[in-house]
């Protein structure tokens, strides 16, 4: 019940933004803007996809990788502070620049 909470305060945040929808992943939600996924949603935490130049913004703010278990780390993807998530138009922000990571990536071919 805490995460579809979380989600749906997110998603609220997110609003301003259109477009914005999770589905299930990882065992959490996967966040997307049309096509492009850019976050996910685990056990009450909200990761954002980074590049080279987005990265340092959450370093800076000992905010750490992504790993969904003991063995797992996805190292393109940090946790967002919660100063931030709970500052919508700081959120909106950081949420463009992580879409704009995805939608910078080259797209798969479908088999």
């Amino acid at each position: 019940m805490k995460d579809e909470s979380f989600r749906e305060f997110v998603l609220d945040q997110l609003s301003p933004l259109e477009g914005i929808h999770c589905r299930p992943m990882f065992g959490g939600q996967g966040l997307y803007r049309d096509e492009h996924f850019f976050g996910i949603l685990f056990k009450g935490r909200l990761y954002f996809k980074t590049d080279d130049a987005s990265r340092s913004d959450y370093v800076e703010m000992e905010m750490k990788p992504f790993r969904p278990s003991a063995k797992q780390t996805l190292k393109t993807y940090y946790e967002v502070p919660v100063d931030v998530i709970e500052d919508p138009e700081r959120l909106k922000g950081w949420a463009e620049r992580a879409i704009a990571c995805q939608a910078k990536m080259p797209r798969k071919r479908k088999r």
